[in-house]
Protein backbone atom coordinates (compact mmCIF):
# COMPACT_ATOMS: atom_id res chain seq x y z
CA UNK A 1 0.00 0.00 0.00
CA UNK A 2 2.90 2.41 0.74
CA UNK A 3 4.42 1.69 -2.86
CA UNK A 4 0.34 3.50 -3.95
CA UNK A 5 1.13 6.53 -2.32
CA UNK A 6 4.60 6.59 -2.72
CA UNK A 7 3.60 6.37 -7.08
CA UNK A 8 0.96 8.98 -5.95
CA UNK A 9 2.76 11.56 -5.05
CA UNK A 10 5.26 11.74 -7.59
CA UNK A 11 2.46 11.99 -9.92
CA UNK A 12 0.69 14.74 -8.13
CA UNK A 13 4.37 15.85 -7.64
CA UNK A 14 4.60 16.15 -11.64
CA UNK A 15 1.21 17.70 -11.91
CA UNK A 16 2.06 20.79 -9.34
CA UNK A 17 5.42 21.13 -10.85
CA UNK A 18 3.68 21.59 -14.60
CA UNK A 19 1.63 24.27 -12.93
CA UNK A 20 3.99 26.04 -10.94
CA UNK A 21 5.98 26.16 -14.39
CA UNK A 22 3.06 26.98 -16.53
CA UNK A 23 1.65 30.21 -14.12
CA UNK A 24 5.20 31.51 -14.24
CA UNK A 25 6.15 31.25 -17.72
CA UNK A 26 2.70 31.85 -18.79
CA UNK A 27 2.07 28.85 -20.85
CA UNK A 28 -0.87 26.34 -20.80
CA UNK A 29 -0.22 23.93 -18.06
CA UNK A 30 -1.80 21.48 -20.63
CA UNK A 31 1.52 21.97 -22.43
CA UNK A 32 3.98 22.53 -20.00
CA UNK A 33 2.38 18.78 -18.59
CA UNK A 34 3.84 17.06 -21.26
CA UNK A 35 7.29 18.52 -21.54
CA UNK A 36 7.42 17.54 -17.41
CA UNK A 37 6.13 14.00 -18.84
CA UNK A 38 8.59 13.33 -21.34
CA UNK A 39 11.52 14.64 -19.03
CA UNK A 40 10.73 12.41 -16.24
CA UNK A 41 9.55 9.76 -18.44
CA UNK A 42 13.00 9.45 -19.57
CA UNK A 43 14.90 10.83 -16.53
CA UNK A 44 13.29 9.13 -13.56
CA UNK A 45 11.06 6.86 -15.18
CA UNK A 46 8.09 6.98 -12.82
CA UNK A 47 6.47 3.64 -12.55
CA UNK A 48 2.99 3.34 -14.92
CA UNK A 49 0.74 1.59 -12.21
CA UNK A 50 -2.81 -0.03 -13.82
CA UNK A 51 -4.12 2.85 -10.81
CA UNK A 52 -2.28 5.73 -12.89
CA UNK A 53 -3.26 3.90 -16.27
CA UNK A 54 -7.08 3.89 -15.06
CA UNK A 55 -6.94 7.64 -13.66
CA UNK A 56 -5.20 9.00 -17.05
CA UNK A 57 -8.24 7.16 -18.87
CA UNK A 58 -10.71 8.27 -16.60
CA UNK A 59 -9.43 11.94 -16.97
CA UNK A 60 -9.00 11.61 -20.71
CA UNK A 61 -13.00 10.95 -21.51
CA UNK A 62 -13.71 13.22 -19.03
CA UNK A 63 -11.78 15.66 -21.28
CA UNK A 64 -13.35 14.38 -24.10
CA UNK A 65 -17.08 14.71 -23.05
CA UNK A 66 -16.32 18.22 -21.61
CA UNK A 67 -15.14 19.30 -25.31
CA UNK A 68 -18.08 17.23 -26.46
CA UNK A 69 -20.67 19.23 -24.25
CA UNK A 70 -19.15 22.65 -25.41
CA UNK A 71 -19.96 22.53 -29.00
CA UNK A 72 -23.25 24.15 -29.15
CA UNK A 73 -25.45 22.76 -32.15
CA UNK A 74 -25.88 26.88 -32.83
CA UNK A 75 -22.15 26.64 -33.90
CA UNK A 76 -22.18 23.37 -35.59
CA UNK A 77 -25.28 25.02 -37.45
CA UNK A 78 -23.19 28.30 -38.49
CA UNK A 79 -19.83 27.19 -39.40
CA UNK A 80 -21.03 23.44 -40.79
CA UNK A 81 -18.66 24.44 -43.81
CA UNK A 82 -15.54 25.52 -41.93
CA UNK A 83 -15.26 23.60 -39.39
CA UNK A 84 -15.77 20.49 -41.59
CA UNK A 85 -13.50 21.49 -44.44
CA UNK A 86 -10.91 22.43 -41.26
CA UNK A 87 -11.01 19.11 -39.96
CA UNK A 88 -11.36 16.89 -42.84
CA UNK A 89 -8.39 18.43 -44.15
CA UNK A 90 -6.30 18.57 -41.15
CA UNK A 91 -6.98 14.63 -40.69
CA UNK A 92 -6.60 13.55 -44.35
CA UNK A 93 -3.43 16.16 -45.00
CA UNK A 94 -1.20 14.59 -42.31
CA UNK A 95 -2.59 11.29 -42.67
CA UNK A 96 -1.53 10.99 -46.31
CA UNK A 97 1.55 12.29 -46.01
CA UNK A 98 2.75 10.21 -42.81
CA UNK A 99 1.43 7.00 -44.36
CA UNK A 100 2.87 7.45 -47.60
CA UNK A 101 6.66 8.50 -45.73
CA UNK A 102 6.43 6.03 -43.27
CA UNK A 103 5.63 3.18 -46.30
CA UNK A 104 7.88 4.47 -48.75
CA UNK A 105 10.36 6.27 -47.46
CA UNK A 106 11.21 4.39 -44.25
CA UNK A 107 10.42 1.15 -45.59
CA UNK A 108 7.97 0.25 -42.91
CA UNK A 109 4.92 -2.64 -43.78
CA UNK A 110 1.76 -1.26 -45.02
CA UNK A 111 0.05 -2.01 -41.16
CA UNK A 112 2.63 0.34 -39.76
CA UNK A 113 2.64 2.80 -42.29
CA UNK A 114 -0.97 2.93 -41.83
CA UNK A 115 -1.23 3.74 -37.76
CA UNK A 116 1.96 6.10 -38.23
CA UNK A 117 -0.58 8.25 -41.15
CA UNK A 118 -3.60 8.11 -38.06
CA UNK A 119 -1.51 8.79 -35.31
CA UNK A 120 0.25 11.82 -37.03
CA UNK A 121 -3.15 12.98 -38.24
CA UNK A 122 -4.75 12.62 -34.63
CA UNK A 123 -5.72 15.92 -32.58
CA UNK A 124 -6.01 15.62 -29.37
CA UNK A 125 -9.73 17.43 -28.15
CA UNK A 126 -8.54 17.07 -24.58
CA UNK A 127 -5.53 19.34 -25.07
CA UNK A 128 -6.93 21.95 -26.79
CA UNK A 129 -10.29 22.04 -25.03
CA UNK A 130 -7.98 22.33 -22.02
CA UNK A 131 -5.90 25.24 -23.90
CA UNK A 132 -8.89 27.22 -25.02
CA UNK A 133 -10.89 26.95 -22.26
CA UNK A 134 -7.48 27.97 -20.11
CA UNK A 135 -7.43 30.81 -22.34
CA UNK A 136 -11.26 31.74 -22.82
CA UNK A 137 -11.29 31.32 -26.37
CA UNK A 138 -13.83 28.57 -25.82
CA UNK A 139 -16.74 31.50 -25.50
CA UNK A 140 -15.63 33.35 -29.01
CA UNK A 141 -16.54 32.04 -32.15
CA UNK A 142 -13.10 31.29 -34.07
CA UNK A 143 -12.64 28.78 -30.39
CA UNK A 144 -15.99 27.20 -31.08
CA UNK A 145 -15.13 26.63 -35.20
CA UNK A 146 -11.31 25.18 -33.48
CA UNK A 147 -13.43 22.59 -30.99
CA UNK A 148 -15.93 21.39 -33.92
CA UNK A 149 -12.65 20.97 -36.32
CA UNK A 150 -10.78 19.50 -34.09
CA UNK A 151 -14.36 16.79 -33.15
CA UNK A 152 -14.33 16.34 -37.14
CA UNK A 153 -10.50 15.58 -37.48
CA UNK A 154 -11.25 12.82 -34.35
CA UNK A 155 -14.12 11.05 -35.92
CA UNK A 156 -11.75 10.75 -39.07
CA UNK A 157 -9.66 9.16 -36.78
CA UNK A 158 -12.69 6.51 -35.46
CA UNK A 159 -13.38 5.81 -38.85
CA UNK A 160 -9.90 5.20 -40.48
CA UNK A 161 -9.18 3.33 -38.03
CA UNK A 162 -12.43 1.20 -37.94
CA UNK A 163 -12.08 0.78 -41.68
CA UNK A 164 -8.74 0.04 -41.55
CA UNK A 165 -8.19 -2.41 -38.59
CA UNK A 166 -11.44 -3.89 -37.89
CA UNK A 167 -12.04 -7.23 -39.68
CA UNK A 168 -15.52 -7.12 -40.99
CA UNK A 169 -16.77 -10.81 -40.21
CA UNK A 170 -20.17 -12.34 -40.98
CA UNK A 171 -22.27 -10.72 -38.05
CA UNK A 172 -21.04 -7.52 -39.39
CA UNK A 173 -22.51 -7.89 -42.95
CA UNK A 174 -25.99 -9.98 -41.47
CA UNK A 175 -26.63 -6.78 -39.17
CA UNK A 176 -25.46 -4.43 -41.67
CA UNK A 177 -28.79 -4.14 -43.52
CA UNK A 178 -30.56 -3.82 -39.88
CA UNK A 179 -28.30 -1.10 -39.01
CA UNK A 180 -29.32 0.66 -42.13
CA UNK A 181 -32.82 0.63 -41.99
CA UNK A 182 -32.79 2.10 -38.28
CA UNK A 183 -30.76 5.09 -39.18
Amino acid sequence: MEQLWWHASIWIGLALISSLISIRIGVSVALIELVVGIIAGNTIHPEITEWINFLASFGAIILTFLAGAELESQTLKKFWKESLALGVIGFFAPFALSWVAAEFLLGWDLRAAQIAGIAMSTTSVAVVYAVMVETGLNETPIGKLILAACSVDDLGTVIALGLLFTSFGVWFWIFLPRMHRSL
